[in-house]
């Protein structure tokens, strides 16, 4: 039972019909989603094109990290409000994923915390490329809608299999690499809205 899934998304690269990539502005390209309330990001002033392609970071990447408290403008105010950072030294929380488990050995319903953050010599940063399924169509007169679902079991139950029985805090160690590779397989494209 989840009762919290958060993460951070940046770093948003648009690729064209043509190969040709549109960066989105850095500065404004860090959006925390809150799965309980749903924010959907809006990206502004995109130029006109057919795009086929969309890339986007996990997380804050590590560059923006070490520009410090000071070089992180509103961003460091938002995830502190969100509870997506624990303290400077870790760094941001990628992922914040919380609830409850139950399993063969534990038969009542206990926490668990998963924290994606920094640890040790890992980041755990990670990008994802998407393949649209058509086209996104941007226009003066036509703002298209690329409708992303996120499957939160991936977190745990993608190509390493994290079992919650074995250790159910995880906010450092081992298997926060494991799970950043399984977020790479947590999003799909379902469809590409233009009108």
């Amino acid at each position: 039972k989840v009762s919290q899934l958060k993460y951070i998304i940046s770093n948003i690269v648009l690729t064209k019909e043509d190969g040709s990539t549109y960066t989105y502005p850095k500065n404004e390209s860090y959006f925390i989603i809150d799965e309980a309330t749903g924010l959907v990001p809006e990206l502004e002033n995109i130029p006109s094109g057919n795009y086929t392609k969309i890339k986007f970071g996990i997380g804050v990447d590590k560059a923006q990290w070490e520009l410090g408290t000071t070089g992180q403008g509103d961003l460091l105010t938002k995830a502190e409000a969100a509870e997506m950072i624990s303290s400077w030294t870790t760094g941001y929380k990628l992922v914040n994923f919380e609830g409850t488990f139950t399993s063969a050995t534990v038969t009542t319903d206990t926490s668990f915390k998963i924290h994606n953050r920094q640890t040790g010599s890992d980041y755990n940063y990670t990008e994802v490329t998407l393949n649209l399924p058509s086209k996104a169509m941007v226009r003066t007169d036509i703002t298209p809608e690329i409708h992303i679902v996120a499957d939160v079991s991936k977190i745990i139950d993608g190509t390493n299999k994290i079992k919650l029985s074995e250790g159910n805090i995880i906010v450092e160690g081992t298997k926060l690499p494991l799970i950043t590779a399984n977020l790479n397989e947590m999003f799909t494209v379902d469809h590409v809205h233009n009108d």
